[in-house]
């Protein structure tokens, strides 16, 4: 049942295990996240002795209403409920593999072309079922309701333009008005639509993320500046208070060449427009600190130019 896993790889040139069968209690599976030539995340089950495998590009379902696609790979040797590591570029399957989650699961039905699963392990739980459409071609279906909250399709908040300071200055932090193009970038299953954000979007692994910022130019490249989180890994943000979302935000370290988080400072409004008239930038945006998220123009973002 390893022909096929072994006739793949050589293992003179590669880390990963060539165990024997080993019959167990059919109940254990592992999913890792594979950064091979496309990201992607392996699923295999326990059976007769062997990992039954099938690779998820776009992880697990999150909803019963969309399924994903899952192929079926060769039977993997149990040793791999445990493997990590780099496997060499050149080689099948190079690139890196990180074990995601594993635990137990229990069969409901086992055929040649349907599996019925439910999983439970400290990331993946719940009912599945894998079934065969053509060839090596499967689908992975949710059969039990939806794990978070929906990804949502939102327009963006706009500021309102004031000339005079805030009376209060206390309860906003203040950001530089960068004057490049707003844009709401969805990451789902380590993929987006933003060109530029695609290598980031594959660092975020199975995280799915609603980022909102500008594409500008800075120093002759265009650069993402994000500045706000709407919806990250399952948990819609946006009736949280900007201090709660701006947190989080910090919390994933959104720093590189191409893209980084806006720099924010509650209640600086004198110093923040002073350097961003310095900097040659339109204006400053002050955004209300316990303000939740609302489309279009709210009254708890101020523009003022600099």
């Amino acid at each position: 049942m390893l022909d096929r896993y072994r006739d793949k790889r050589d293992p003179s040139r590669t880390p990963e295990p060539f165990g024997e069968r080993r019959q167990g209690d059919d109940d254990q599976f592992v999913i890792q996240e594979h950064h091979a030539r496309s990201l992607h995340w392996d699923l295999r089950l326990e059976r007769d002795g062997v990992l039954a495998s099938w690779a998820v590009p776009k992880g697990l379902p999150p909803d019963p209403k969309v399924n994903h696609l899952a192929v079926r790979t060769e039977d993997h040797p149990m040793e791999y409920l445990t493997f990590e590591g780099e496997i060499p570029q050149g080689e099948y399957g190079g690139g890196s593999m990180t074990v995601w989650d594993r635990g137990t699961y229990t069969c409901e039905k086992w055929s040649e072309r349907e599996v019925k699963i439910v999983l439970n392990g400290s990331r993946a739980q719940g009912r599945f079922v894998l079934f065969q459409t053509h060839g090596k071609n499967w689908m992975i279906h949710r059969m039990d309701p939806p794990a978070r909250d929906p990804m949502p399709a939102l327009e963006p908040m706009l500021a309102v333009k004031r000339a005079k300071a805030p009376r209060r200055p206390g309860d906003y932090a203040f950001e530089f008005a960068w004057g490049g193009r707003r844009t709401l970038a969805t990451i789902d299953g380590g993929r987006t639509e933003v060109k530029l954000l695609r290598p980031l979007a594959e660092s975020f692994g199975s995280r799915s993320a609603v980022l909102d910022g500008e594409l500008v130019t800075l120093g002759g490249a265009e650069v993402y500046i994000c500045y706000d989180l709407l919806y990250y890994d399952g948990h819609l943000l946006t009736g949280l208070p900007f201090s709660s979302r701006r947190e989080t935000l910090q919390s994933l370290e959104i720093s590189g060449a191409r893209w980084q988080t806006a720099p924010s400072w509650p209640g600086e409004f004198g110093a923040v427009r002073q350097a961003a008239r310095d900097q040659g930038l339109p204006g400053v945006i002050g955004k209300r600190l316990n303000s939740p998220y609302e489309p279009g123009e709210s009254q708890s973002w101020l523009l003022f130019s600099a």
